[in-house]
C-alpha cells in the first residue's frame, strides 16, 4: 500500500486542484484580519460631544436651538469658570425647566451668572454631532466609561483564547471542514448581532462569541491547506499570510466609505456567509480522514484531487497506508508526554507570545507619520509586506530556523539600538524601530509554519490552536506592559522585548529543520526527529 504522501505525489503536490482550494479559503485570512482590527475604526473618538443639562432638550425644541447653538450655551459658561476642565466630561450643576428664558437661559444665576453654578460630572446625558459614528458614541463610552473601549478589544482576544483551545480541539476529533463552516457561520451570525447590539452588554458577549468563531476559522483553514499540498509547496503557508496584510489594507477603504460603525461592522461580518458554499468546493482533509481509519474516503478525495489535476491514480491503489497508532481524541497532555513533543510545544508556545508581545508593542510605539487614520493605517500594513517577500526568497533555500532565529535577533537587537538612541535623532530612531516591526513580523509569519510542520496529524490543529492561544496571551499583555513599564522609563518598554526576542531566537535553534521534509503523521514521527 501506497503511503500518503506517494499517493499526493501522483495525484499533484500544488496543482488546479490545490490552487483553487488555495485561493478560496484564502480569503479567511482577509476577514479574519477585519475581525482583528477593526476596534480601531469601530473605536474612533468622537469628534466632538458634550454633557446636556438637564431639560436642555425641551429648552432647545421650545426656542429652536441648533445643536452648536445649544452646545456653545451649555460649553461657554465652562470655559468661563475654568479653562482647564475636562468641559466634556462635566455640566453645570443646573435644571433647566419652563420658567427658563430663551434669550438668558441663565438669568436665574444671579448678577454673577453662570459662572456662579457649581459643575457636576455628566451622568451619561452625552451629546454627540454624529451620534452613530462609532460604539463610542453609541454605547457612551467617554470619560469615565473610557476604559469599556480597551475591554472590548481584550474581550475579543479571550474569544480568540476560547476559539483556540476548544474549536481547535473539535476540529481534529470531529474534522476540519465541519468546524471551518460552522466557525463561519459562527462569525457571521454573531457580528450582524454585534451590529444591532441594543447595549454594551450585548455587545460584549457576541464580539467574545465572533472571536472564538473567528479564531476557529482562521485556524483551521490553514491548517486544511497545508495537509492538501505536498512537501516542497508548504511556502503557500507564508502567503496565506499575505492575504491577512492585504486585509489590512483593504480595511480602512471600508471604513472611509461607510460612515457608521453598524455599516463597518455588516460588511466585514457579511461576506462569511460566502464561505458556507465552499462546502461543495473543499473537501475534508484526507490526512486527517485517514489518522481516523477512513481510508476509502481518503483515496476517493485523492481520486477527485487527481482529475481535477489532469493526473491519473493507479487503479491498483485500493487502499493508503493507515497509521498503526492507535486512534484517539486530541488530549492537552499529548503535547507534553514525549520528550520531543514537550521540548516543541514549550518552545513555540514561548515564540508565539513572544512574537504577539513584541508585534503589537512596536506597532503602538511605531507611531506611523502624519495625521490621517485611514492612510497611516493603510501603511501599516504595507509595512509587511516586505517581510512576507523576505521569507518567501530565503525559507525554501536557507531552511525554516534561520530566517525564524534571524528575525527574532534583527527585532531584538534593533528595540535595544532604538531605547539608546538620542530623541533629536527621530527619523533614525523611527528607521530601526521599523527594522524590529520586519524582523518580528518575519518571525510571527514563520511560527505560523513551523509550528504547522512540528506537529503530527492527529493533533496538528489542537496543537497549533493551543500553541497560538499564547499569541492571544501576549496580545492581551502588550498595551499593559507597553504603558505600565513607559511610565517608569520611556525606553524600558524596548528593554524588554529585546531580551524577549534575542531569547526566543536562540531557543527556535533548538527545532527540528522541517525543509522538505513531509507532514509528520504520528507522535513516534515526532519522537524520531533529530
Amino acid at each position: 500500500m501506497p503511503s500518503f504522501d506517494e499517493v499526493l505525489k501522483e495525484a499533484g503536490e500544488f496543482g488546479r486542484f490545490q490552487k483553487r482550494v488555495f485561493f478560496l479559503l484564502c480569503q479567511t485570512g482577509v476577514t479574519f484580519s477585519f475581525l482583528f482590527t477593526s476596534v480601531v475604526f469601530l473605536g474612533q473618538a468622537p469628534e466632538s460631544y458634550w454633557c446636556r443639562i438637564p431639560g436642555a432638550a425641551e429648552l432647545s425644541a421650545r426656542c429652536g436651538w441648533t445643536l452648536e447653538e445649544e452646545r456653545n450655551l451649555t460649553l461657554l459658561p465652562l470655559r468661563l469658570a475654568n479653562e482647564s476642565s475636562g468641559r466634556e466630561c462635566e455640566r453645570l450643576d443646573t435644571t433647566w425647566d419652563a420658567s427658563v428664558s430663551c434669550a438668558n437661559p441663565f438669568a436665574r444665576s444671579g448678577a454673577r451668572g453662570a459662572g456662579s453654578l457649581p459643575h457636576t460630572a455628566c451622568r451619561g446625558d452625552w451629546v454627540y454631532e454624529q451620534p452613530h459614528a462609532s460604539i463610542v458614541s453609541e454605547y457612551n463610552l467617554v470619560c469615565g466609561n473610557a476604559w469599556m473601549l480597551d475591554l472590548t478589544q481584550a474581550t475579543l482576544n479571550l474569544g480568540f483564547l476560547t476559539g483556540a483551545f476548544t474549536l481547535g480541539y473539535a476540529a481534529d476529533r470531529y474534522g476540519r471542514i465541519l468546524v471551518y463552516l460552522l466557525s463561519c457561520l459562527g462569525v457571521g451570525i454573531c457580528g450582524v448581532i454585534v451590529a444591532f447590539a441594543p447595549n454594551f452588554t450585548v455587545f460584549s458577549i457576541f464580539r467574545f462569541l465572533q472571536g472564538a468563531f473567528g479564531k476557529g476559522s482562521w485556524m483551521t483553514c490553514y491548517v486544511i491547506v497545508m495537509e492538501i499540498i505536498g512537501s516542497d509547496q508548504r511556502i503557500i503557508g507564508i502567503m496565506i499570510q499575505i492575504f491577512f496584510t492585504v486585509g489590512i489594507m483593504i480595511l480602512p477603504g471600508i471604513a472611509y466609505w461607510i460612515p457608521n460603525w453598524q455599516g463597518i461592522q455588516l460588511a466585514i461580518s457579511l461576506p462569511n456567509f460566502l464561505f458556507l458554499l465552499y462546502y461543495w468546493a473543499v473537501p475534508e482533509s484526507p490526512r486527517w480522514l485517514l489518522t481516523r481509519k477512513k481510508g476509502e474516503k481518503a483515496l476517493k478525495i485523492m481520486r477527485d484531487i487527481a482529475k481535477h489535476n489532469g493526473k491519473y491514480l493507479s487503479p491498483h491503489y485500493t487502499e493508503i497506508t493507515v497509521s498503526n497508532e492507535e486512534v484517539s481524541n486530541p488530549s492537552f497532555l499529548d503535547l507534553f508526554r514525549t520528550p520531543q513533543m514537550r521540548r516543541n510545544t514549550l518552545i513555540l508556545m514561548y515564540a508565539w507570545f513572544t512574537s504577539a508581545l513584541i508585534y503589537q508593542g512596536l506597532v503602538m510605539r511605531l507611531g506611523i507619520a502624519g495625521g490621517n487614520l485611514y492612510l497611516d493605517f493603510f501603511i501599516s500594513g504595507a509595512v509587511e509586506l516586505p517581510a512576507a517577500l523576505l521569507i518567501l526568497v530565503t525559507i525554501d533555500r536557507i531552511g525554516r530556523r534561520p530566517p525564524f532565529a534571524i528575525g527574532n535577533i534583527v527585532a531584538g537587537i534593533s528595540c535595544l539600538i532604538t531605547a539608546f538612541l538620542p530623541e533629536d535623532l527621530p527619523w533614525f530612531k523611527t528607521t530601526v524601530a521599523t527594522l524590529g516591526r520586519l524582523g518580528i513580523t518575519m518571525a510571527f509569519e514563520i511560527v505560523y509554519l513551523v509550528n504547522t510542520e512540528l506537529y503530527p496529524t492527529t493533533l496538528r490543529n489542537f496543537g497549533v490552536s493551543l500553541c497560538s492561544s499564547l499569541c492571544d496571551l501576549g496580545g492581551t499583555i502588550a498595551p499593559f506592559l507597553l504603558f505600565r513599564l513607559a511610565a517608569i522609563w520611556l525606553e524600558l518598554p524596548l528593554i524588554i522585548f529585546s531580551i524577549l526576542a534575542v531569547v526566543c531566537g536562540f531557543l527556535v535553534l533548538l527545532l527540528p529543520e522541517t525543509k522538505g521534509m513531509s507532514l509528520l503523521e504520528t507522535v513516534d514521527d515526532v519522537e524520531q526527529l533529530s
